[in-house]
C-alpha cells in the first residue's frame, strides 16, 4: 500500500471522500488553522494544507485502483507513469500524519523559539538547516537562509520545519 496524490474537482472534497470510502480507499486531507481578514477583523478557520489535492492510499498491484480516476469529486490521479504508479515517500505521509490530530488538523509546534536550530522539511529549501530568526505568529516562522553568499529572509509554515534537538 502506498500513498498517491489525487487532484480534486472544484468543491469536490466532500463528495470525493464519501465515494472513496465507499470504494474502500483511505484518504488523507491535512488542514491547518489560518487567519483571513473579514470586515476589518481576522477570522481563524481551517484551510487545506494542499488546496485542491487529496492523498489516497492504494496498492497498485491490486486491480481496481483505476476507478479512482472516475470517482465523483476527483479530477484525476497525478501519476508519472499510469502503467507503473510510484507512491509518495512513506516518510512524507508518515511525517504529515504524525503532525496531525485524528481530525487531520495540523498541530502547532509550540516548542519553537527564536534562535532554535531547525531543518526545513518540505518545499524548495527541503533539508536546509538554519535557525529561527523571528516567530511571526502561531502559524509561521521567519528564517535566514544563506543563498549564494547572501542572507535571504523567508517565512515558512511551522509544518515545514522540525526542531533539531
Amino acid at each position: 500500500m502506498g500513498w498517491f496524490v489525487a487532484q480534486l474537482r472544484p468543491n469536490g472534497l466532500a463528495q470525493a471522500r464519501v465515494n472513496l470510502r465507499r470504494q474502500r480507499f483511505e484518504s488523507f486531507f491535512p488542514e491547518c488553522m489560518g487567519a483571513r481578514p473579514h470586515q476589518g477583523r481576522l477570522i481563524r478557520k481551517r484551510q487545506p494544507l494542499f488546496p485542491g489535492y487529496l492523498f489516497v492510499q492504494f496498492d497498485p498491484a491490486v486491480p481496481g485502483w483505476t476507478a479512482i480516476n472516475s470517482t465523483r469529486g476527483i479530477a484525476r490521479l497525478l501519476l508519472q507513469d499510469p502503467r507503473r504508479p510510484r507512491p509518495l515517500p512513506q516518510s512524507l505521509i508518515a511525517g504529515l500524519q504524525a503532525r496531525c490530530g485524528p481530525d487531520e488538523l495540523l498541530k502547532t509546534a509550540d516548542d519553537l523559539q527564536v534562535g532554535d536550530q531547525i531543518r526545513i522539511l518540505s518545499g524548495p529549501f527541503a533539508d536546509f538547516i538554519t535557525q529561527i530568526d523571528h516567530l511571526r505568529d502561531s502559524e509561521r516562522v521567519d528564517v535566514l537562509l544563506d543563498l549564494m553568499g547572501r542572507d535571504v529572509r523567508t517565512s515558512l509554515h511551522r509544518s515545514q520545519v522540525s526542531k533539531i534537538s
